[in-house]
């Protein structure tokens, strides 16, 4: 019993040892590799017909991610070239007038309306002289007068309808329907813009972190489609407590060191702000007393650094 006694005492002891020793290796400095992330959407809904990449593919500005299905966009087409078509029929006419059929259409009703002109004036010439001889009412005069007059009226109006014809069509009649053309012609615009809404094409160089749908889904206007990280936009995370935040400053310089590769390389402080949250410490092995503030750092590299690996999420190190 005294042995088994002494063997777990003799275990306990050496855990405690080595946590011991871990403790004196644990660092306030450790932070997490970052990338700038991107979000890609569509301004429209449709039905996604191919999507091309994978999850964790890397891909090149203006690749296309997928192409969506937007059926609406086809009818909207075809409303807005019917309305052009229309619109500068409307305007052709304006500027030439009528057809030559239709001006021998008007010139045979103003034909007809000078021979009842003609024959208002005869009988008026007659009735007038009835009239002055006692041989007629002044109602029946007043009856020949009136058609008369309205003869009179109708050549007139056709007249002018020969002339409106003969000539092109009053400047705002051609404002009109140049209005009506501009207005279908910016509605054919609009849907060439839709069109091309089709296709989601990566904004930047990015790796392509998740895919949210998958063929054959519906996407929703706004919804999230792609997640990923912009390349060569890698920085570091740090998360320090209020009794160290004042060793850091604003363009202070580091050296950061990956402590898988042992690779190091310079850096600065971009910026400094405090976590309203306990829950978004980044550091991995965190040396914080629950009372204190929490400050973030956000460090860059002052150098290139494409030739080294990164992983977002990985440790860093502060080289103290």
């Amino acid at each position: 019993m005294n042995i088994f006694r002494t063997l777990y005492s003799c275990i306990m002891a050496f855990i405690i040892c080595g946590s011991c020793g871990q403790d004196k290796s644990i660092t306030a400095y450790r932070g997490q590799v970052k990338f700038e992330t991107i979000s890609i959407s569509s301004k429209l809904a449709g039905r996604i017909d191919e999507i091309y990449v994978e999850e964790g593919a890397e891909v090149k500005k203006g690749d296309t991610l997928a192409v969506i299905d937007i059926p609406e966009v086809n009818a909207k087409m075809k409303q807005a070239n019917g309305a052009i078509r229309a619109a500068q029929g409307q305007l052709d006419m304006a500027y030439n007038g009528a057809t030559q059929e239709q001006l021998i259409q008007i010139n045979s009703q103003l034909g007809s309306g000078e021979a009842q002109l003609d024959f208002a004036k005869e009988s008026f010439n007659r009735m007038q002289a009835m009239y002055q001889d006692s041989l007629i009412t002044q109602q029946q005069f007043d009856e020949v007068k009136l058609k008369l007059d309205m003869a009179k009226a109708q050549v007139v109006a056709l007249e002018a309808k020969r002339a409106e014809a003969t000539n092109s069509a009053r400047i705002e009649q051609i404002n009109q329907a140049q209005g009506q053309l501009d207005g279908a012609m910016g509605a054919k615009e609009e849907v060439i813009s839709a069109s091309k809404e089709k296709y989601v094409i990566a904004p930047t160089d990015m790796s392509v972190e998740t895919i949210s749908l998958n063929e054959g889904e519906l996407l929703s206007p706004g919804f999230i489609l792609f997640n990923g990280y912009k390349k060569n936009s890698v920085y570091f995370r740090f998360t320090v407590p209020e009794s160290n935040v004042y060793d850091f400053k604003v363009g202070k310089p580091l050296t950061l060191i990956n402590p898988y590769t042992k690779e190091e390389f310079g850096a600065k402080v971009s910026a400094i702000k405090q976590l309203a949250q306990y829950a978004d410490i980044t550091s991995t092995a965190p040396l914080y007393e629950l009372s204190e503030s929490i400050y973030e750092l956000k460090v860059v590299p002052v150098s290139s650094v494409a030739s080294q690996s990164f992983y977002a999420n990985a440790t860093i190190l502060i080289k103290q």
